[in-house]
């Protein structure tokens, strides 16, 4: 074998070793973003509970109360 050839060679297992690297370093990231978007949608859920229940304490009024009068502070301030 030529002394070029084995040069290619020795090139293309470090670039394989490399690319296989890089592939689990992948897999793992894979893994963990998928842990995590389970995760956000379990807090997007308790959130969007949270939301619901502090709209069914505060009623449609006081919602919409609050929404007024932080606009009328606003028109106020200008």
């Amino acid at each position: 074998m030529s002394a070029a050839k084995s040069r290619q060679y020795s090139t293309l297992h470090a670039q394989l070793a490399q690319l296989n690297s890089n592939l689990a370093d992948t897999e793992n990231l894979l893994r963990m973003t998928a842990v995590q978007a389970g995760d956000m949608r379990f807090l997007g859920g308790y959130i969007g509970a949270m939301f619901m229940g502090s709209a069914k304490v505060l009623g449609d009024e006081g919602v919409k109360g609050n929404a007024d009068k932080v606009v009328k502070k606003e028109d106020e301030e200008d």
